[in-house]
């Protein structure tokens, strides 16, 4: 659960103790915008940060890890040619196919992506609240997580502008959009299973964006229980 003094930070964000707060996470990339409309709202970030140490991690990877396999298989082909010896060949069966297979995997999940463009993430409209959200959801912190807080009038979605946090402790997070509630409301269900629950905020423009990867399992048990009472 987060600790106490996340609940402060949040009580002078809100006037109030929240009703209930929750860490989150957009569960899903976010779709690529129309060009027009990605410029039209600044250009700003789609994608999350990422932490120094996977830099470090792929530069390694290409720079150390990558020559050592080359190096490795050249000299398994010297071998080879110095010992007069060619790679052993598999000669294919009668009637068995040779050569590029054709992927025959399931073709309704492809069509599933084409009538959803919108992965499952928004409804898909660039141009609601829904969309517009998304178009900066990134802008306010390269970290993925967002704290969602409910309170009697509002919901207040916040980040920290850190790139790393822990959702128990993470107090530096600052408020950037707000929406009374004749303007949202958060649609999730009680008892999902942990680790895979979601909740949608839906807009009154009919706009919705869904989220997931809900932290601390006491949060977000406590969150969608109060969301799926007032339902």
């Amino acid at each position: 659960m987060a600790k106490r003094k996340v609940h402060r930070r949040a009580r002078k964000i809100l006037g109030e103790e929240p009703v209930a707060l929750v860490w989150c996470e957009i569960h899903r990339p976010i779709p690529v915008p129309p060009k027009e409309v990605h410029r039209a709202a600044g250009k700003g970030r789609l994608k999350p940060g990422h932490h120094w140490l996977l830099y470090v991690g792929a530069v390694v990877f290409f720079f150390v890890v990558v020559p050592m396999i080359l190096i490795d298989k050249i000299g398994k082909k010297i071998d080879q040619r110095l010992s007069g010896r060619e790679p052993h060949r598999q000669t294919p069966r009668p009637g068995s196919r040779s050569g590029p297979q054709r992927f025959t995997g399931d073709r309704g999940s492809a069509g599933d992506r084409v009538d959803d463009p919108a992965g499952g993430v928004f409804d898909g409209d660039w141009n609601l609240t829904a969309g517009r959200l998304l178009l900066r959801w990134y802008g306010h912190s390269p970290n993925p997580k967002r704290l969602v807080m409910l309170a009697h009038d509002r919901i207040c979605v916040a980040a920290s502008p850190r790139r790393r946090l822990s959702p128990t402790r993470a107090d530096d997070f600052r408020p950037v959009a707000e929406f009374p509630l004749d303007a949202a409301r958060i649609e999730g269900e009680a008892g999902q299973p942990r680790g895979f629950a979601t909740f949608r905020i839906r807009f009154a423009d009919g706009s919705w964006v869904q989220v997931g990867r809900l932290g601390e399992p006491e949060d977000a048990d406590h969150f969608l229980r109060t969301v799926s009472a007032g339902a």
